[in-house]
C-alpha cells in the first residue's frame, strides 16, 4: 500500500515545528529510544518534506527526544493528582502529547497553535483533543476556556520564537485567567537563545530566536504570581546513561557544573 503524502504550505516560523516532529521521529527509530514516539515517525512519513535539509545531529535528536519525556512526566503528575484538570499545549505543532500521555476523561486537553499548524491537526492527529488556532500573544483565545479548574501548561520549544517580553505577557494572560495551577517549559538562559540563531538547523530555517533568561527564577518577578518548583537538567538525567558515546561523558562532565547545565536543556516548573 502507498502512503499518500500531503505538502505542507507553512511560514518560516510554523516550519519550526518539523524539527520537533523529525527529531522525536528520529529518536523512535534508535535502538534505545529516549521518547518512542512512533506516531511522530508515521505522521513525518506521511509530509512531503526534505527533512534533510534540517540538518539534525544525534545530539539534537537525543536532547529533543528527553526533554519532551520530561515534561510528558510532568504533565502525567499534574494531571494524576488532579483528574478534573486542564491541560494546555502551548505551541503543539503536530506533537501528539496527548497520545503518549494518555489523560484520563476528566481531563480536558487544548491544543494550541497558530490557525494554519491547529487546521493540519485533525489529517495526521484526530484524536479528541480541544483545537485552538491563535497567535498566543493574542488576549482572547482564552476566552471559552473553563477558568475554575487546576490548569497544566507546557510549553516545548516555544519561548525562543517568542520576540521580546511576550513570554511574560502571555504568562500574566494565563495565570489571570486561571485560578491555580502549573507551567512547565524547557528553559533557555540568554546565551542559548542568542546561540540558536547560529545553530544549522534554526540557520537553514532563516529564523531569528529572540528570549531567554538565566535565573530561573526571573519569572517570579513577573508579577504573575509564579513560584519556581523545579528546575531538572537534562545533564543530569538518568537517561543519559544510555546515549552514545561521546556524547554522554560530553553530557555527563557537564553535569558536574550548574551553569554549564543551564546552557543546554533544562525543564522548568512553576506554580501559580
Amino acid at each position: 500500500m502507498t502512503t499518500q503524502h500531503t505538502r505542507l504550505t507553512l511560514n518560516q516560523l510554523e516550519e519550526t515545528l518539523l524539527i520537533t516532529l523529525w527529531a522525536k521521529a528520529l529518536d523512535s527509530k534508535l535502538p534505545v529510544p529516549m521518547l518512542g514516539d512512533t506516531r511522530s515517525a508515521e505522521i513525518a512519513d506521511q509530509i512531503d518534506y526534505d527533512f534533510s535539509k534540517l540538518k539534525i545531529k544525534d545530539s539534537l535528536t537525543y536532547e529533543t527526544a528527553l526533554r519532551s519525556k520530561m515534561l510528558d512526566d510532568a504533565v502525567r503528575s499534574f494531571t494524576a493528582a488532579h483528574p478534573n484538570a486542564v491541560v494546555l499545549d502551548l505551541g503543539c505543532g503536530l506533537d501528539p502529547r496527548m497520545i503518549r500521555c494518555q489523560p484520563s476523561a476528566g481531563i480536558d486537553w487544548y491544543d494550541v497553535d497558530f490557525p494554519e499548524v491547529v487546521d493540519l491537526r485533525p489529517q495526521f492527529l484526530p484524536e479528541p483533543s480541544h483545537l485552538i488556532g491563535a497567535n498566543i500573544t493574542d488576549t482572547d483565545w482564552l476566552a471559552d476556556i473553563p477558568h475554575d479548574r487546576p490548569a497544566m501548561i507546557v510549553a516545548e520549544g516555544l519561548i525562543p520564537f517568542l520576540p521580546g517580553d511576550s513570554f511574560q505577557l502571555v504568562t500574566h494572560t494565563l495565570t489571570t485567567h486561571f485560578t491555580t495551577g502549573e507551567i512547565a517549559l524547557n528553559g533557555y538562559t540568554r546565551f542559548a537563545a542568542w546561540a540558536m540563531k547560529y545553530h544549522p538547523t534554526i540557520k537553514a530555517l532563516g529564523i531569528k530566536a529572540a528570549a531567554g533568561f538565566d535565573d530561573p527564577r526571573i519569572p517570579e518577578t513577573w508579577s504573575t504570581g509564579l513560584t519556581l518548583v523545579d528546575e531538572d537538567f537534562l545533564t543530569r538525567a538518568p537517561e543519559i546513561a544510555d546515549w552514545p558515546q561521546p556524547l554522554r561523558a560530553l553530557t555527563r562532565a557537564m553535569a558536574h557544573s550548574t551553569a554549564l547545565s543551564r546552557q543546554g536543556a533544562r525543564i522548568l516548573r512553576y506554580q501559580f
